[in-house]
């Protein structure tokens, strides 16, 4: 068997890495002083390793991430707002994923709810949970034209069926009686299988209000699906009448900017 017939058969066999690795050993003599044992030991875990970074980088393509850069070690922890850092490292751990309780992630525009809930999904596409990312206006939305084209069972597994959900801007508008329906059935659909992680300007304690309140039937359905297994992150700033953005925070410099 040729050289080139192995590595024709190693492409065809999408085992592609190995093949690149095998014809570098080929060309390098050094490899002769190495036992067959460990050199294709070698080839394999080259790999298994590309593998695995192929997988990771599909895991958070397909998250579709509003910051595939937000990162747990990156959280500024001196940056005027308060947070619980022991909390937030616990979290990263992903156990909540394991135990498929929810997160609230709440505070003022800009105090980095969303690049804190990306960055806590991340950490789930590293241990290789299947991740979504939306927002919830473009949910509901996505469920509607889904309605009307036929699609919608197949867009609520969309959102369904993913290990770890966040769903961003949760209720920055009160939704219509027939979105509520969708939240219902999409969260009652996710309840103790999954996880989802919900940013919102508003304290949990008003998101009865927010749903109709006493007005709508489902205001409380909805809310006890999530409220009774949910870890709370609540983003305060630690002087209110001295708060900052993160987007000015981390903005152009005003000097700079005229």
């Amino acid at each position: 068997m040729t050289t080139q017939s192995t590595i024709d058969k190693l492409i065809e066999m999408r085992l592609t890495s190995m093949s690149d690795a095998f014809l570098t050993q080929m060309e390098d003599p050094r490899m002769k002083e190495i036992s067959f044992e460990d050199r294709f030991g070698m080839l394999v875990d080259i790999e298994y390793s590309n593998r695995k970074s192929n997988s990771l980088k599909r895991l958070i393509c397909n998250a579709g991430f509003d910051q595939p850069d937000a990162y747990i070690g990156d959280i500024n922890y001196t940056s005027g707002r308060k947070l619980n850092r022991s909390l937030i490292e616990r979290l990263a751990i992903c156990e909540y994923i394991t135990e498929h309780r929810n997160l609230f992630i709440t505070g003022a525009t800009g105090s980095g709810k969303t690049y804190l809930a990306c960055a806590f999904g991340m950490e789930a596409c590293k241990q290789r949970y299947k991740t979504k990312y939306v927002r919830l206006p473009d949910l509901l939305l996505e469920l509607e034209m889904a309605r009307n084209d036929g699609t919608y069972k197949k867009v609520q597994s969309k959102y369904a069926n993913p290990v770890l959900l966040i769903i961003d801007e949760w209720l920055l508008l009160k939704p219509t009686e027939s979105e509520q329906h969708d939240i219902l059935e999409l969260l009652h659909r996710r309840r103790r299988k999954s996880s989802t992680i919900f940013c919102s300007q508003y304290d949990s304690n008003g998101w009865y209000d927010q749903l109709g309140g006493d007005d709508s039937p489902l205001s409380e359905a909805i809310l006890d699906r999530i409220k009774h297994d949910a870890y709370k992150i609540n983003i305060i700033p630690t002087d209110p009448t001295n708060y900052r953005s993160m987007r000015e925070v981390y903005g152009l410099d005003p000097a700079l900017s005229e």
